[in-house]
This record gives structure tokens, sequence and C-alpha cells, in this order.
């Protein structure tokens, strides 16, 4: 498909329009955190949700529910008073494919050394000097949130200094920040601007980026999550992870292929 760019972009605003909308949310994970009003649940509800976030997604979304049921569907309540004999029951569970018990009672451990020093998640993402984008913030959360001791789990919240995507936190960080009053995402972190976002890429925006050639590179990696930065930015500087409801859309849809 060979457009230039005014067309492009109109092609891409037209796509995140029609799936930016309520109805995105019955089949996506994102229907994980939207159950909940207090925004430390949110936050929690929302990591666990985004972690996990890898294959089908009613799998995912099934996956989701059974850790909040094991949670008593208050998250924040669980990470702030679970016991150690709740720990040990989650640790035999079947989670989601190689996330399992052990790791999930390590995130809740984790989430309560962090919830007992800060209000919320949003601290440890701040983006902070001349920074353009998250790759420094998620080192620094990576460090706080998995602390020092080497463990199985580390696995699960991937590395932008080791060339990953990190597709799964990026995710999360759209869910978190963009507020454009469409009901999808939540916007509950005012702190941190909108702008500094990326597209979460894996597979699907990846392909689809390369069909519209707004990436040259062959890797889902982060070296091209900041090539499609680069492009995506100039479409909308203040706004740029809107696009991700238009290549997630032309993923689904199958239109380019």
């Amino acid at each position: 498909m060979k457009l230039n760019f005014s067309e492009l972009k109109d092609f891409l605003d037209e796509k995140a329009d029609i799936y930016n909308n309520l109805e995105f949310i019955q089949d996506d994970p994102i229907q994980i955190p939207h159950r909940f009003s207090l925004k430390q649940d949110i936050e929690i509800a929302g990591f666990l949700a985004a972690t996990i976030s890898w294959g089908n997604r009613k799998s995912i979304i099934k996956s989701a529910e059974k850790m909040l049921d094991i949670m008593g569907n208050s998250p924040y309540d669980f990470v702030m008073n679970y016991s150690e004999k709740d720990l040990e029951f989650i640790k035999d569970k079947n989670i989601h494919r190689t996330f399992n018990g052990e790791d999930f009672s390590y995130f809740i451990k984790q989430f309560h050394k962090i919830y007992t020093e800060n209000q919320s998640l949003e601290d440890l993402f701040l983006v902070i000097n001349d920074e353009s984008n998250f790759q420094h913030s998620i080192e620094r959360f990576r460090q706080k949130f998995l602390g020092i001791e080497k463990h199985r789990t580390h696995k699960h919240v991937s590395s932008p200094y080791k060339n990953s995507s990190s597709k799964r936190i990026i995710m999360f960080l759209r869910w978190m920040i963009r507020n454009d009053n469409r009901g999808v995402d939540f916007g509950i972190w005012e702190n941190i601007n909108p702008k500094y976002l990326s597209i979460p890429l894996d597979v699907h925006t990846g392909n689809i980026s390369r069909k519209l050639g707004l990436i040259s590179r062959t890797q889902n990696d982060w070296k091209t999550v900041e090539e499609l930065d680069l492009i995506i930015r100039k479409f909308d500087e203040n706004d740029p992870a809107k696009y991700d409801f238009a290549l997630f859309g032309l993923g689904v849809t199958k239109e380019l292929f």
C-alpha cells in the first residue's frame, strides 16, 4: 500500500477513530482493569493482565480472571494484607503459560513493597530530564519492582536495555496515561505526558507497520519501536499512541493482507 504522508495520516486517523471506542473493551485484556474504580486496583489488575498478554485474547482474559479470583477481586487489598499461607496456596497454581504461581506470588510480594512506599505505580515510571520515551523509566521501574536478587520472574518484565520491544509494559502505560474521553484508556496518571508513549510492537503491529511503509527494520525490538516513534509522532506529536488502535484494527480485519 503506497500512500503519501497526508493520505497515510488520514487513513490511520480514520482507523484509530473506528476502533477507539467502548466496544473494543469487550474482547480485550483491558476489560480486566475496567472492572475496578480504585486507582490502585486498576493499576494492579492492569499490570497483571498486561503481563500475561500473549497468545489468544480469550485465554488471556480467562487467566487474568483466575488471578482476580485468587485475590478475592480486591487486588490492592490483597497485596497489602496477604498472609504467607495465601502465597503458599498460590505457588502451586497454574496461571498462564510460562507465568506460573511462583511468578504470581513474587509479583504480589513486590507490589506490597512498592505500595508500602508509593501511592501509585506512576511514581516509578516518571519520565525525567531530556528523555523522549520510556526506555529509561521502564528500566528504573524494573530495578525497583523486581529487586536486585535474580529470580525466574524477571523474564516476565522485559527490558528495553536488552533491546526488547517491551510490548506489554508499553501497552500498560498506554492504558494508564492516555485520556481522550473515549472510555477505553484510563488516563489516571496525570503526571506523565502521553506524548512520550510509543506503539506496543508485536508481530501484528510490526507486520502492518511494514506493509504501510512506517518501518523498515525486520525485527520487532526496541530499535524498531524508536523507528516507528519517528513517523507516528509526526502524525500526532501529542497523542502518538492512539495509532495503536489503527494498527490493531488493521491487524484484526486483515484489511491489508
